[in-house]
C-alpha cells in the first residue's frame, strides 16, 4: 500500500513524525490509521531505516524508519485533503510506480522478508 499526492504525482509509503512518548512501532501504526484508516498489525522482524539529506538545510539528515504491516477485513479510508489516492498493487506494478530508488529498495526488502516468512 502506498499513497499518492495529486499535486506532485509522487508515490510513497505511509509515514510521519513521532509524538511524545511514542515508540517507533506506535508511530507507524498511528500514521497508517491516520493516513489510510485501517488498524494494522506489524509483521515481526522487519525494520528498515532510510536516511537522506534535507535540501536547503545544512547538515540536516532525515531518518525514516519503515515497518511492514498487514490488515484484514477493513476498508481503506484515506485523507482526501492530503492524498489523491491509496493504491494496493502487485509487487512489479508497485516497484515500477516508485520514482525514488530508496522506495524501490524498501519495497524489495519487504518482498524478500515476506517471501521467507512462514504464516
Amino acid at each position: 500500500m502506498f499513497n499518492c499526492a495529486a499535486a506532485s504525482r509522487l508515490s510513497w509509503f505511509p509515514k510521519g513524525h513521532m509524538e511524545a512518548d511514542e515508540t517507533e512501532e506506535q508511530t507507524a501504526l498511528r500514521e497508517i490509521f491516520e493516513e489510510v484508516g485501517v488498524k494494522a498489525n506489524l509483521i515481526d522482524g522487519f525494520r528498515v531505516v532510510d536516511e537522506h539529506i534535507i535540501p536547503n538545510k545544512v547538515d540536516t539528515i532525515k531518518q525514516i524508519v519503515y515497518f511492514l504491516a498487514e490488515y484484514k477485513n477493513q476498508n481503506v479510508k484515506f485523507q482526501k485533503s492530503e492524498l489523491s489516492a491509496v493504491k494496493l498493487l502487485a509487487f512489479d506494478e508497485a516497484y515500477n510506480t516508485f520514482e525514488y530508488e530508496s522506495s524501490k529498495r524498501i519495497l524489495s526488502a519487504a518482498y524478500d522478508h515476506l517471501s521467507k516468512a512462514v504464516y
